[in-house]
């Protein structure tokens, strides 16, 4: 019989290795982010040593391309800084409240970065002026990446030039809504009534865990999160947060 200390424990575990396994899907299109800049920072030093192989090199030029090394360096120190804050442990985060739109833009480089590998248009639609949510925000940064993760995979039958992925924030009734939603086949009828069990997936590979886990979190944040039909294809997964008006944090 399980305490609800084991609970717990058992619910933590299960939420690392979610989203160690999101992150692990997502290597692909971290490797080709942090691979421009230090390509960029390659190029600029082989440039630079040719500036100071010349007899008189022009030391405005080489200045110019210092600087454009270390601003690269320091666009390589910000997807590690994001990627280390994905991966983090989250049992001594404490909840406050946050800006939705916020945790969005944290991860559209690292969501560009996956939307490149699966050949798919990302859209992001904000609305402006949301009410606060309160929480953990780096678990609700995970429900988000597994939504969009499921949304990339799920066009992989979709031409190229049609695979579409929005990601939409919004506001009603003083809750606060995350829509993930993609132009796919959409749910399979197989899996439809059961798709937020522990286990029920349709990958090959997959964990079957994320859907679960992602409800669970949300549902912890004392919001809701469901899944409806796409017009004229595709599904939408909505996550309903309610607001939490507190404008000192």
């Amino acid at each position: 019989m399980f305490s609800p200390d084991d609970t717990i424990l058992l619910q933590d575990r299960l939420t690392r290795v979610a989203q160690l396994a999101t992150m692990g899907e997502m290597a692909a299109g971290f490797a080709h982010e942090i691979n421009q800049p230090l390509t960029a920072i390659t190029t600029y030093a082989r440039a630079c040593e040719r500036y100071l192989e010349q007899q008189n090199p022009d030391l405005q030029e080489l200045r110019e391309v210092l600087h454009e090394i270390g601003l690269e360096g320091l666009r390589a120190g910000n997807i590690v800084h994001k990627l280390r804050q994905m991966a983090r442990t989250e049992a001594n985060l404490e909840s406050h409240t946050f800006d939705v739109n916020l945790l969005i833009e944290e991860l559209r480089s690292l969501l560009a970065a996956d939307a490149r590998v699966h050949g798919a248009q990302l859209h992001f639609e904000l609305a402006p002026a949301l009410p606060r949510v309160k929480g953990q925000g780096v678990q609700l940064q995970q429900v988000i990446l597994n939504l969009a993760r499921n949304a990339f995979e799920a066009l992989s039958e979709t031409p190229g030039a049609e695979r579409q992925v929005r990601i939409a924030s919004a506001s009603a009734d003083g809750s606060v809504e995350i829509q993930v939603a993609d132009n796919g086949p959409g749910i399979s009828p197989r899996i439809a009534d059961r798709l937020f069990d522990p286990f029920a997936t349709t990958k090959g590979s997959g964990t079957g865990l994320g859907l679960a886990i992602s409800r669970t979190i949300v549902g912890a944040h004392g919001g809701t999160i469901d899944v409806r039909a796409a017009e004229p294809r595709g599904c939408v997964f909505c996550v309903k947060l309610p607001g939490h008006e507190d404008f000192s944090k």
